[in-house]
């Protein structure tokens, strides 16, 4: 299993994740609970590869990503993220790290804050090609 966190430069847990471009992608494929968490992988999406407005007309770095986290996300984006294989889940959990050991443990992750960026982005995602 893969699992992409949306952050704000690395350290933060992001909201608008349709928008972020620094992710935290662990992969998890060959881990143990009785093991140490592996170091996650640093992905920093250049402008066009945002998906927000990425085309779809390619490979994107964060294909194969079975779990994306972040602090808030519109419509759009979850669909776009399902067609792409991963399900989206966001928390109030600031802290990265936090949110990767509760998901792991199988514990529940703090509900999200209110973002009035995500009621707009409803909004827009109205009018999606998504």
């Amino acid at each position: 299993m893969k699992i992409a966190i949306a952050t704000k430069e690395f350290t933060a847990v992001s909201g608008h994740a349709g928008q972020t471009r620094q992710w935290l992608v662990y992969d998890l494929s060959q881990h143990r609970s009785n093991q140490l968490l592996p170091p996650p992988h640093r992905v920093d999406l250049a402008k066009e590869q945002v998906l927000h407005v990425f085309a779809d007309d390619g490979p994107h770095p964060l294909d194969g990503v079975d779990l994306v986290v972040c602090a808030s996300a519109g419509d759009g984006f979850v669909r776009h993220m399902k067609k792409r294989g991963a399900e989206v889940l966001t928390t109030g959990e600031g802290d990265p790290a936090v949110a990767i050991t509760r998901i792991l443990a199988g514990e529940a992750l703090a509900d999200p804050r209110f973002d009035i960026t995500t009621s707009l982005c409803k909004l827009r995602d109205l009018f999606s090609r998504h």
